[in-house]
């Protein structure tokens, strides 16, 4: 004879055993969900497009990504008119994926005679100093890669522009690369 005791008790062990095995399942979920957000993101800052002077359909597309990853804060890099931009993540100084390729043209306008001129923008949102720190910390991440390219760093001038606050948003998170 089986007392009602031991009944409780199996009906017990069984919901422990069920909710260990619930908490079990969340946890590794959670671990997989996390880890396919990683990669996503880390794949998502390898746009780089470029304009050259008569774009092609990849060009045109390549060139619309990039587009949608900086409107979405993403960090990107864009070539347009010569122009190397190096978009930020707020608050970041990390490059994206693709800087080297983007540079190709002004590395080799540098080995032409000319320099290459870096200058750091931010949004006008937060605090004005760690805004300028931030971006001081963008440039040189560019000179950086620049220098790791192969550039020697007297072939590299950090300017800071007249007006550092380049309204707000992604745009404004830039580093713009020239040459002179």
């Amino acid at each position: 004879m089986v007392s009602q005791d031991d009944d409780s008790t199996g009906v017990l062990m069984g919901v422990v055993f069920g909710v260990i095995a619930l908490v079990v399942s969340l946890v590794i979920g959670m671990a997989i969900y996390q880890k396919n957000k990683a990669t996503k993101a880390s794949a998502a800052p390898m746009a780089v497009a470029t304009s050259p002077a008569t774009p092609s359909a990849e060009a045109i597309a390549a060139a619309k990504a990039a587009t949608a990853l900086i409107a979405s804060g993403a960090a990107a890099v864009l070539v347009e008119n010569g122009v190397v931009k190096f978009y930020f993540e707020s608050g970041k100084s990390e490059l994206a994926q693709g800087g080297p390729q983007a540079l190709a043209d002004i590395i080799a306008g540098v080995q032409g005679g000319k320099k290459a001129i870096v200058s750091g923008y931010v949004d006008n949102t937060g605090n004005a100093d760690q805004n300028k720190e931030i971006a001081k910390k963008r440039a040189f991440a560019v000179r950086d890669l620049l220098k790791a390219s192969g550039v020697a760093e007297d072939k590299v001038e950090l300017k800071k522009p007249e007006d550092i606050q380049a309204g707000v948003g992604p745009q404004a998170r830039r580093v713009e690369v020239t040459l002179q």
